[in-house]
């Protein structure tokens, strides 16, 4: 067999069809901001916890749409609020990260 000088690795595809959603679902009745998001990376970009930590709204929601558990990555945010001030959408991000951290605290 000849090395190309690169491996193949399996597909990270999601299946969409297998992901439970109850937990966003949840979440865009506690906060209807969530299902506006655009995830355009408005916030990320100003995100003082982003640069150290990797930490971002835009990250969090997308992992709760993805049904995963994110109490870890809401540790890194300090509820600054710059990233309610850039949002074009006009997303209440404190709130919503609030109401994330109501989600987890099971």
């Amino acid at each position: 067999m000849t090395d190309f000088g690169f491996t193949l690795s399996c597909s990270s595809t999601l299946d969409l069809g297998k992901v439970d959603n109850d937990k966003f679902e949840e979440l865009c009745r506690l906060e209807p901001g969530a299902g506006v998001c655009i995830g355009c990376g408005s916030c990320s970009a100003v995100c003082p916890s982003a640069r150290l930590s990797g930490m971002s709204v835009r990250k969090v929601l997308l992992a709760v749409r993805r049904g995963r558990n994110v109490r870890e990555m809401l540790q890194c945010c300090m509820l600054c609020g710059k990233c309610t001030i850039v949002c074009p959408r006009g997303i209440n991000t404190r709130n919503l990260i609030l109401s994330i951290c109501k989600l987890y605290d099971d």
